[in-house]
């Protein structure tokens, strides 16, 4: 039992804590989410460490939910916190007018794991920022304005990234968006020479994560670099939520054993310790773009010293401790109980479809995820929906996670389900 961390954000009790965090949360960050968590039971995070989570009470809970594809290493890696603790005491931002060696040694470590020929990275703050990045590069590399993704697709919330996702109920509120900007349907082959007449790029993810883990079949990321080759279109891979081990293999592209023109990344990049995104490109790519304007793309923030530091040592955690190959052995394991409790609540429980540790749940009706979900946090297991599909529920644990938590995990979906059938019926 791990004794509640109250003190540490000066409350005098557990429930003192919850109210001002609610309280804090309906005045000054977003009241209308603020009620949903309330009503929904959400605890506390005070602490969290591997694959665990505990709260203000001091329950513990396994974290299936993974910071949306984050917490590759876990909580609070050991390894990653002492490089970052050694650089605080260094420097921790740059100061930009300088050569920045945490951020160039980051970029060689990752150039060095990356496809092919993936050479030039440019280092950010977050998923979206990598994708904005990535549009600018391909259009200024290509003279083109015209960008293609998927449906069901998701890029990030700015407005160039919002531009080439796939759900209206994200874009609406914003319109117009970017001009130029088409989708095709994921895994559709057939759709991409036409769509990518006069494009700029494709910009697709190996597997769509919020879309609700549609995994396409093999070959199909082959389809599209010849497609793209065809077009004069630069292929971006959307490796943001598959990259890094997480789909059991080192970047999900190499499951197809291709080299895009462009990979983002983010999330897993620095193993869940400070936020870092990046974009990696093909040298004639970069230099065709930015060969003679080094300058007019930017980060004021993005590689910084700290972040960079994490990034390097993330990368050597996943080589050293063979994650990507851990991901794959406990993903065939999630997927194939997660397929068990579908064949014995088919009522309930559609289908299960996944890649290493990306593993989608999708229920005959989204009704039932809110029985489902809440049951499993109670079970002491935390899992989340997917943001373009409310009937998917998303297992996405940590790359660390062992064969008796998979089975955990699968114990507390299976009881989530039985209640939800047992209260709802066939919906």
């Amino acid at each position: 039992m791990v004794e509640p961390r109250d003190a540490l954000y000066g409350a005098p009790s557990p429930q003192a804590l919850l109210d001002e965090v609610y309280e804090n949360y309906k005045r000054y960050l977003n009241p209308p989410l603020a009620r949903v968590m309330r009503v929904s039971g959400s605890p506390v995070e005070t602490r969290a460490q591997g694959c665990t989570i505990w709260d203000q009470n001091g329950k513990a809970y396994l974290d299936f939910a993974g910071g949306y594809g984050v917490f590759t290493l876990g909580h609070s890696h050991p390894r990653v916190l002492a490089a970052v603790r050694e650089q605080l005491d260094l420097m921790s931002l740059s100061g930009k007018t300088m050569f920045n060696v945490p951020m160039g040694r980051a970029a060689k470590r990752l150039a060095d794991l990356a496809p092919g020929d993936l050479t030039i990275s440019f280092w950010c703050n977050s998923g979206t920022e990598a994708v904005e990045g990535a549009i600018k590069l391909a259009r200024v590399a290509t003279g083109r304005a015209k960008i293609v993704a998927t449906r069901d697709s998701y890029h990030g919330k700015t407005l160039g990234a919002l531009s080439i996702s796939g759900r209206a109920a994200f874009q609406d509120p914003f319109r117009p968006l970017l001009a130029d900007a088409a989708l095709v349907d994921f895994g559709d082959v057939g759709a991409l020479d036409e769509a990518l007449r006069d494009a700029a790029a494709f910009v697709v993810e190996p597997v769509q994560g919020e879309g609700g883990v549609n995994v396409p079949a093999a070959g199909y990321l082959r389809a599209v670099r010849e497609a793209c080759d065809r077009a004069g279109a630069l292929f971006i891979a959307d490796e943001i939520q598959t990259g890094l081990g997480r789909c059991g293999y080192r970047f999900a592209c190499d499951r197809d054993g291709v080299v895009p023109d462009v990979m983002t990344l983010a999330k897993g990049l620095s193993g869940g310790i400070v936020p870092v995104g990046a974009y990696i490109a093909r040298t004639a790519v970069w230099t065709k773009a930015y060969g003679k304007q080094p300058l007019i793309h930017t980060s004021t923030f993005g590689g910084s010293e700290l972040a960079c530091t994490a990034a390097l040592a993330a990368m050597d955690v996943l080589e050293d401790d063979g994650l990507a190959e851990n991901a794959r052995a406990r993903g065939e394991q999630l997927l194939a109980g997660c397929a068990a409790v579908a064949a014995e609540f088919p009522d309930v429980v559609k289908e299960a479809r996944g890649l290493g540790l990306l593993c989608g749940v999708e229920l005959a009706n989204e009704g039932y995820g809110g029985w489902i979900i809440p049951e499993m946090v109670k079970r002491g297991v935390t899992a989340a929906w997917t943001l373009n599909q409310q009937k998917v529920i998303r297992l996405e644990p940590p790359l660390i996670v062992t064969e008796s938590e998979v089975d955990t995990a699968v114990a507390a979906l299976r009881a989530g389900v039985a209640t939800a059938r047992e209260n709802l019926g066939r919906l």
